[in-house]
């Protein structure tokens, strides 16, 4: 399995070179176009869930005492683990939507179809899973009940929210707002100042340094993440495309990787200070990060929800806003329950997800000629045609 991540990996930094060394300058504009905030905010939320919130405090002492991480410090290969380069994925597949797909249409292919969904709801469940697993870890004595009920209710919340692409919106520019509110909070409860923070951002440093060393798993727990980036790439790309605002690719790739790793490296850099100074994180702080992190869920599986549902044609308009909530609310909830009492695995999501990206590149080059007017809309590629 390792080895076809590897792989999987490599051919995703190279085709994403390939793209910006030849059609770098296309503008990548979706049919919702956005400001870059607003894109950004919605990619963010989207393309992250609670692990970002509550994971690394738990993962700095491991990666302190493993000597596979020995090569750098906690917080680098935390942010190795959640930034920069791993958003690449997220940028080949969001360049792929919306610019290739309008023209070739290979995701509208029966069995391509059938698997995109499949991977789609297969990965809302497991979000969903991780969420229910991890929260007695966030809310100290809560009970199984409790659990389940506050799980049930934010799938709930989550499948409401997806019922109009208003919300989406709105919640992630909301969410994204709290966010850094949280991280404003958290580094005053450090008392670590400006300078402080500063040099604890520089720790980052090391992971550019040894940024080769991430390309392949460092470990199984590596390797977990890795497919979990894979099993969220194609499903991301296919969201977030649609509020592109226009940028060129290469400048649209610059802000991908780029912006969202800047919130990622002050949150992880407060939560490192805490984890160094042993400083306790109680009463409003710690309801807050549960807070943000319940948003994120939500977030999460609001993209996911809207994704599928879209592509099944089984949205709130067409179902009714009632049948729609019931039928996903039970949906989602009961694939939550299948994680929890069933030994599937994100990483065989991640597997099938690899697998889709071969099958479309075969597809691709089979329908390459299709390609000749990248670039063009395809209302200027239809009117070529006619003149033809």
């Amino acid at each position: 399995m390792e080895m076809v991540l590897s792989v999987a990996i490599v051919f995703t930094l190279l085709a994403s070179v390939v793209i910006l060394l030849r059609y770098g300058n296309l503008r990548c504009k979706g049919d919702m176009p956005t400001s870059l905030f607003t894109f950004i905010a919605i990619l963010f939320t989207s393309g992250l869930d609670v692990g970002l919130i509550m994971f690394p405090l738990t993962e700095f002492p491991v990666y302190a005492s493993e000597a596979e991480y020995g090569f750098a410090n906690p917080l680098a290969i935390e942010f190795g683990f959640w930034g920069f380069l791993v958003w690449g994925f997220y940028f080949l597949t969001t360049f792929y939507f919306v610019l290739i797909e309008p023209r070739v249409r290979l995701f509208e292919l029966p069995v391509v179809k059938f698997v995109n969904n499949l991977v789609i709801i297969g990965t809302c469940a497991f979000t969903g899973f991780l969420f229910l697993s991890y929260l007695p870890t966030y809310i100290e004595g809560i009970s199984p009940a409790m659990t389940y009920g506050l799980v049930a209710l934010v799938v709930l919340a989550a499948v409401w929210s997806s019922s109009d692409v208003r919300y989406v919106k709105l919640l992630s520019v909301a969410s994204t707002w709290l966010f850094i509110a949280l991280i404003a909070a958290m580094w005053l409860n450090t008392g670590a100042g400006v300078q402080g923070l500063g040099n604890t951002v520089a720790g980052i440093g090391e992971y550019f340094t040894n940024i080769h060393q991430f390309v392949a798993p460092i470990t199984d727990y590596h390797a977990f993440y890795l497919f979990w980036w894979f099993s969220w790439s194609i499903m991301i790309g296919q969201f977030v495309a649609r509020f592109s605002g226009g940028l060129k690719a290469w400048q649209l790739c610059v802000s991908m990787l780029v912006v969202p790793s800047i919130p990622i490296a002050i949150w992880f850099s407060v939560l490192y200070v805490h984890f160094e100074q042993s400083l306790a994180i109680d009463g409003l702080l710690n309801l807050a990060m549960v807070v943000v992190g319940v948003i994120f869920v939500i977030n999460s599986l609001d993209s996911l929800i809207r994704l599928y549902t879209t592509n099944l044609r089984i949205e709130a308009e067409k179902l009714g806003p009632v049948r729609y909530v019931a039928f996903n609310w039970s949906l989602m909830f009961g694939l939550v329950l299948l994680f929890q009492f069933t030994p599937l695995k994100i990483e065989w999501i991640g597997l099938v997800v690899i697998g889709l990206y071969a099958l479309i590149t075969v597809l691709l080059w089979h329908r390459r000629r299709q390609l000749g007017g990248l670039g063009q809309t395809p209302s200027s590629l239809s009117a070529a045609s006619t003149k033809a």
